[in-house]
């Protein structure tokens, strides 16, 4: 089982995907490894999602490929029964931190609010997700919370681009980002798997 605070050693960025076709799932995976990022979170926001990711950790055993929108045991279940190394959550809930425990699954969760990092960090988890980033505060947010909580990183997802990644990355508590700009709806549609490996390169670039 891996350690959730290493997803942040292979990359400053956590490619936020959702996969509408099973047929995209390989390529575009292909796509991302080929720019240098390899940790992926395929979201559970449609139909495919679970045989995509099958579909990615059956081919692309190198890859690291997780689910994200984990909103209760039963996701973090069929997560896990199709290959998923480790589960994303939006929010936090000690029924998600209690399902992902018993299945031995790593979980990034969810927070937006102190009393959300208490309640996750009290269960364990030292590597939480930032979410909605912008929308919860950003940056000031992220500051505001690295004095009560200097025992714990943040991965801020939601609303960060190319452009205002750095400035994220540049805080001391904030040790990877999501971004769903890597994987962009048109170009999926498209098969622009050149367009994605460029994006993917200029996310691993990425330098606090």
């Amino acid at each position: 089982m891996i350690d959730p605070s290493s997803l942040a050693r292979h990359g400053p960025v956590i490619p936020v995907i959702v996969l509408r076709r099973v047929a995209d799932a390989v390529p575009l995976a292909e796509a991302l490894l080929a720019g240098g990022v390899k940790v992926l979170e395929v979201t559970l926001r449609t139909e495919a999602a679970l045989a995509c990711i099958e579909a990615i950790a059956r081919a692309l055993p190198e890859a690291i490929v997780g689910a994200g929108t984990i909103r209760g045991a039963l996701d973090a279940r069929a997560a896990q029964a199709v290959g998923a190394q480790f589960a994303v959550s939006p929010g936090y809930t000690p029924e998600v931190g209690a399902a992902c425990r018993e299945l031995k699954l790593p979980l990034l969760p969810g927070v937006a609010t102190a009393s959300e990092v208490m309640m996750a960090s009290a269960d364990g988890h030292r590597l939480l997700k930032f979410f909605p980033a912008q929308q919860a505060g950003g940056i000031p947010m992220l500051k505001a919370l690295a004095g009560p909580f200097s025992d714990v990183s943040f991965c801020p997802t939601g609303g960060i681009t190319l452009e205002t990644a750095p400035q994220f990355l540049a805080l001391p508590n904030v040790a990877v980002c999501g971004g769903s700009w890597l994987t962009p709806q048109e170009a999926v549609d498209a098969g622009d798997w050149a367009r994605i490996t460029r994006l993917a390169r200029e996310a691993s670039a990425l330098r606090a």
